[in-house]
């Protein structure tokens, strides 16, 4: 009679795993939905794909109920689900850019990623339209971030 190996996965380890390995990936450029009844792609091929990129990984691990194609619904369900606010930074947070005009048509969106110690961060590209690793302000400029971060959220279990 054989028995089964116990097994306890290694959350954290596998979540921060998942998070840089999805760097490069296509699979968060799209999400079809209707408009006004017109079908059309509300991620705009990527550049858009910020919460969806991060609400999948989270949902992959069950650390929120479900995706989500906006960042205030993805930050709605992490507070529901346990995520805190922190004022410091650790391996896996959940970032929070300020709004600002990310394509270039005068409306501000703001932005959401994943925090990876040593001043990283890996978040969706607006212009290239796939996750990628970057300075967690994304750079400085005359001594200040180049994007402010207005929020770091952490859950316990991943600590």
């Amino acid at each position: 009679m054989s028995t089964q190996p116990k097994v306890e996965v290694n959350l954290l380890k596998s979540y921060l795993a998942r998070i840089k390995n999805s760097i490069g990936s296509k699979m968060f450029r799209n999400l079809y939905a209707k408009v006004d009844g017109k079908e059309r792609d509300i991620l705009d091929n990527g550049s858009l794909s910020c919460a969806i990129f991060v609400s999948i990984i989270l949902q992959s691990f069950e650390l929120i109920k479900k995706p989500h194609a906006t960042v205030i619904e993805l930050l709605k369900d992490m507070e529901a689900s346990g995520w805190k606010k922190s004022r410091s930074l650790k391996i896996g947070d959940v970032l929070f850019w300020e709004a600002i005009d990310q394509t270039g048509d005068g409306s501000r969106h703001l932005h959401v990623g994943f925090y990876l110690g040593n001043n990283k961060a890996i978040s969706n590209s607006t212009t290239k339209g796939h996750p990628v690793k970057h300075h967690f302000t994304f750079g400085t400029k005359a001594g200040k971030p180049k994007r402010r971060i207005i929020g770091i959220y952490r859950l316990n279990v991943l600590t």
